[in-house]
């Protein structure tokens, strides 16, 4: 007599943790650089070198890389850009159950300031928020059917079940060149640039998938010419890629994710040797989640009229997939300018970072509270500052309704910003539309007493010559016919037999007639 079995293959979070990280550095302006008058804006970016978890602890290597654009007091060109790196090692406590494993390390720009210390030195602070998970792949079995001598009797159910059926990471690197329209100038000197995803689009074939979407670059720059004109430009690059992933399929539900971890632009000449050709190379990392719906049939319970069976049961926790689903918060907001800055003239560009606060499960759901912390560049009227900044913080809550949320239930939710335009109302105020996408999925968390072995031993013969050879039975509340046909040392199908049943189906009050089935060698 043999068991037959069969895995469940499940992820589960082994350890995580997070460690707020501070950076405080000053910088000096290059020789080449004029003195500082006032500063525009300032942005950064975290690139990791190196990652590695030992001893339940994760050692991250990387820097802090920024840029800022400020003002001089230089009448033909009053705006200029510098960037540094502030380099960081880092130590992150994990449990010591993490030891050689591989994480996923993520990190979050909660603030960057940059502060004049005088016009030729700068202070660049930052707070980081670096936050590690460390995900297991693991199997739960479960005895699916017997292969067994035709005494043993056996009966079964069906359990959904959602298996984990690719959990990896790849790369995908990402180069176009654009070439400036015939309008703009030429580039003397890029001061400042920024590239974001959007509108990523992830479709599953079989054993690959598809991803699409576009990389919106915006550069602003210097011009050649006497007057050294600055210009900007942006441009909207699609991309296409087909990424091979086996053991996926079309019916397969996808959490996969894109996110920039590295850019490098570089300014080219074009055919006539005129520096009008802008080089983009991005490098996405993928995040590859992929799960399959499943129903499966697990052995509920066997016995032997003719032998003593006992099933050997484990409790074991297994996931259900409850929903996978995009959700979009349109937010809408009026920002006006501070009584002391310049007077709006144009918008050049505006990006904006998602942020959640707060997840709340709610009947049937999750409240996400969070914000759209914005920037926006724009040209003043104002001579003297040519370039300003606007920054602020869009708040927005968003209901994101899952059927059969329980408290117990497993969610992530990602979110990033799809869309934002701006306009101006007026030269003191602006109006903000944009559209956050929540990309939810929602696990039902279960526990089941799976069989996974069993003991056998000889009848009790005197136990069993005890009890009576035909008895009637009046069916009661919570019977079955293999709970009476087990208990009386029977199957279901004698007594379906003997009292002309077409059907498992019984009704309290029902009468049967059961007959005690004996190997005859034991008469």
């Amino acid at each position: 007599m043999e068991l037959i079995k069969k895995n469940i293959h499940m992820n589960k979070l082994k350890c995580k943790s997070n460690l707020q990280v501070t950076f405080d550095d000053d910088f000096n302006v290059p020789d080449s650089k004029p003195d500082i008058s006032k500063l525009i804006k300032s942005q950064g970016e975290i690139k990791f070198n190196d990652q590695k978890i030992n001893n339940g602890k994760l050692y991250a290597n990387g820097s802090l890389h920024f840029q800022v654009l400020y003002l001089s007091d230089e009448t033909n060109r009053p705006i200029h850009s510098l960037s540094g790196q502030i380099p960081f090692d880092e130590v992150v406590n994990l449990n010591e159950s993490c030891n050689h494993d591989t994480g996923t390390l993520k990190y979050e720009i909660e603030d960057l300031t940059a502060s004049i210390i005088n016009s030729r030195k700068l202070s660049v602070k930052a707070l980081v928020r670096l936050s590690v998970a460390v995900e297991d792949l693991y199997d739960e079995e479960s005895a699916v059917s017997v292969d067994a001598e035709p005494d043993v009797q056996s009966i079964s159910k069906t359990i959904d079940v959602t298996n984990m059926a690719v959990n990896k990471k790849d790369s995908y690197r990402f180069r176009d060149e654009v070439v400036l329209p015939s309008g703009k100038s030429c580039i003397s000197e890029v001061l400042y640039n920024n590239v974001e995803l959007k509108n990523v689009d992830v479709r599953l074939l079989t054993d690959k998938f598809t991803a699409k979407g576009e990389i919106s670059l915006f550069v602003l720059y210097i011009g050649e010419g006497e007057d050294s004109p600055m210009e900007y430009y942006e441009a909207d690059l699609p991309f296409s890629s087909t990424i091979d992933c086996n053991g996926c399929s079309e019916d397969m539900t996808p959490d996969i994710s894109l996110d920039i971890v590295g850019n490098n632009l570089s300014v080219k000449p074009d055919a006539d040797g005129e520096e009008r050709v802008l080089d983009l190379e991005t490098i996405l990392d993928v995040s590859i989640k992929i799960y399959e719906e499943t129903q499966m049939q697990v052995l509920q319970d066997i016995y032997s009229p003719m032998r003593e069976i006992t099933p050997v049961y484990k409790e074991a926790k297994y996931e259900n997939l409850l929903m996978r689903n995009n959700n979009r918060a349109r937010i809408s907001e009026r920002i006006r300018l501070d009584e002391d800055s310049a007077k709006l003239l144009q918008i050049c560009h505006g990006n904006g970072t998602v942020k959640i606060d707060d997840i709340t499960p709610v009947d049937n759901g999750l409240e996400v509270e969070g914000v759209i912390d914005l920037s926006i560049l724009y040209i003043s009227s104002d001579d003297a500052r040519p370039l300003q900044a606007i920054k602020s913080s869009v708040p927005f809550s968003q209901m994101i309704e899952i059927r059969d949320l329980k408290a117990n239930s497993n969610y992530d939710v990602k979110s990033n910003l799809e869309q934002i335009n701006i306009m101006m109302l007026d030269n003191t105020e602006v109006e903000v539309k944009a559209s956050v996408v929540l990309n939810v999925i929602a696990f039902d968390c279960l526990t089941e007493s799976f069989m996974v072995d069993f003991k056998e031993n000889p009848l009790d013969l005197a136990g069993l010559q005890a009890m009576p050879g035909m008895v009637g039975y009046v069916v009661k509340s919570g019977d079955s016919l293999w709970k009476i046909a087990k208990s009386y040392h029977t199957t279901v199908d004698a007594i379906k037999d003997i009292n002309d049943l077409e059907s498992e189906a019984i009704s309290v009050g029902d009468h049967l007639l059961i007959v005690k089935e004996l190997d005859p060698s034991f008469g």
